[in-house]
């Protein structure tokens, strides 16, 4: 069973800090007395980032909540369609398959309720190999390389290794926590790791301590095959994201949002939107990704429905969300 990170019940001293909207006069009677976040394993941005965030609307609206380890933006949208996690996150590529009906935890089934409520930020896709291998390109990774592509059904592992083969590497497909991964990478067990995730990746800010890394860029043809091949876009990890790096590197990304059940309480969604959104300080806080929690990044969401109480926060705060991308009951 996947982990529980909970976070510590608020006292009385956290509803003093409760901002506005959670002071005023909200009906809480249909608001759940706990939730928890669907994120992917420890040592990936996922689990930072949605620990962070859980543990930030658990103090500030007074409920119990935290970090659940799973499988990742797949397995997120399962979990949330169902009811198993009031929340989770996930990419618009394993979203759209999973609208269509194509996850693989659930072929055939349509996951029409899972909403989304805010940006987050892009996932990069990058390659890291320690320095020692001499893999430096994309064209240096031997045939047959162990490469590491995260947890099964991860973004990583639903779309780098199909990435890595239209780029013309053979390789020998490996699943693990990013943890793990890293681990693996230093002790020599696997030649690459095939990270999907936002920058900075903790995993690869802790190699790059212990251990001299390249972290591989693509070529301008390589980024064009994957933009033309793949849903991702055009994306520059920048140079003082880690210390390995001398220059911008060259990669492509893909929009990560916050999903909800889309039967929770209007007004608990809104309430949570607005803790999350109302200060950005503190989410860059919780981790630097959150530059791009923003509210001008709504329209990002191009497969989601949204939640209406997430939809009802941004359109009050100058966002433009038709009501064909708001989800409705009758749906």
């Amino acid at each position: 069973m996947p982990r529980l990170i909970t976070a510590l019940a608020a006292t009385a001293t956290a509803f003093a800090a409760l901002p506005a909207v959670a002071q005023d006069d909200v009906d809480r009677s249909d608001w759940p007395s706990s939730f928890t976040v669907g994120t992917a394993s420890q040592g990936g941005t996922y689990f930072a980032y949605g620990s962070g965030w859980a543990n930030l609307v658990a103090e500030e609206l007074g409920l119990s909540g935290g970090a659940e380890v799973t499988g990742g933006p797949m397995q997120n949208m399962a979990l949330v369609h169902t009811g198993d996690a009031a929340f989770g996150l996930t990419t618009m590529g394993p979203a759209r398959e999973s609208m269509e009906g194509t996850n693989p935890i659930a072929p055939g089934l349509q996951m029409t309720n899972a909403c989304a409520i805010f940006p987050m930020y892009q996932t990069p896709f990058s390659v890291t190999a320690l320095s020692s291998s001499g893999i430096s390109s994309i064209e240096d990774i031997p045939d047959g390389a162990r490469i590491g592509f995260g947890p099964a059904g991860s973004t990583s592992d639903t779309y780098f290794p199909q990435m890595l083969t239209d780029l013309g590497v053979d390789y020998d497909r490996r699943n693990g926590s990013w943890d793990d991964l890293g681990g693996q990478l230093q002790d020599g067990l696997i030649d690459v790791v095939a990270f999907a995730a936002g920058v900075p990746i903790p995993a690869v800010s802790q190699l790059e301590v212990q251990t001299d890394i390249n972290i591989v860029e693509f070529t301008e043809d390589e980024q064009a095959t994957l933009m033309e091949n793949f849903p991702v876009s055009e994306f520059t990890i920048p140079a003082d994201t880690y210390s390995t790096l001398s220059e911008d590197a060259r990669s492509v990304a893909m929009w990560n949002f916050a999903i909800a059940n889309c039967d929770l309480p209007d007004s608990f969604v809104h309430a949570v939107v607005d803790t999350v959104m109302s200060d950005n300080a503190r989410m860059v806080n919780i981790h630097r990704a959150a530059e791009t929690t923003t509210i001008d990044n709504w329209d990002k969401n191009t497969v989601l429905p949204w939640h209406p109480g997430a939809a009802a926060w941004f359109n009050e705060n100058g966002a433009e969300i038709g009501d064909d991308m708001i989800h409705s009951a009758a749906q």
